[in-house]
């Protein structure tokens, strides 16, 4: 069963900054792409940033030039780093990783941005 362990996250004021980390194990495969979602409260869970094995990174219009998504192939690891924070932000961050099995799912982590 492959395992996603996430750290990071936490209560940040406004324009903060914040980085998530994300390693999997158990992969068995090679893995296609890793990337963040998040959920906020009473909404549906939606892409923040992914990226492909071979670097090519996606970002959702709202975090372009705030979050920087990267990738260490060899520890199969996933980190985004987020800038200048803002409410708007806050929600459940989940690590997502896909490989030829299919795609698995972090257990989440929480982002607070207060203003």
């Amino acid at each position: 069963q492959v395992q996603l362990v996430e750290s990071g996250g936490g209560l940040v004021q406004a324009g903060g900054s914040l980085r998530l980390s994300c390693t999997a194990s158990r992969t068995y495969f090679s893995i296609n792409a890793m990337g963040w979602y998040r959920q906020a409260q009473g909404k549906q869970r939606e892409l923040v940033a992914a990226i492909t094995s071979g670097g090519i990174t996606n970002y959702a219009d709202s975090v372009k030039g705030r979050f920087t998504i990267s990738n260490d192939n060899a520890k199969n690891a996933v980190s985004l780093q987020m800038n200048s924070l803002k409410p708007e932000d806050t929600a459940v961050y989940y690590c997502n990783v896909v490989i030829f099995a299919g795609s698995y799912w972090g257990q989440g982590t929480q982002v607070t941005v207060s203003s």
